[in-house]
């Protein structure tokens, strides 16, 4: 489960995971079908929040800092 912050509105994606499915959808040629293909959305989503929640721990590990992609408070506030 992730606790990182959500826009609200009925989508449960955050910023993070959309802008990662914006520039997937912007590939070109047969690359880019794939991310295109409403038939594979939902497994693109699975893989996209792995991506992301692993861009998130890296981000956390390297500064401390957590706000910026997680919702939470500083690191040294928590």
């Amino acid at each position: 489960m992730n606790n990182h912050a959500t826009p609200a509105g009925g989508d449960n994606r955050d910023y993070l995971d959309k802008a990662l499915d914006s520039v997937q959808k912007k590939i070109p040629g047969k690359a880019g079908d794939r991310f295109r293909d409403p038939n594979a959305a939902q497994k693109n989503r699975a893989m996209n929040e792995k991506i992301t929640d692993f861009m998130r721990k890296q981000f956390q590990k390297m500064t401390g800092y957590v706000s910026a992609l997680t919702g939470y408070s500083h690191a040294w506030d928590c």
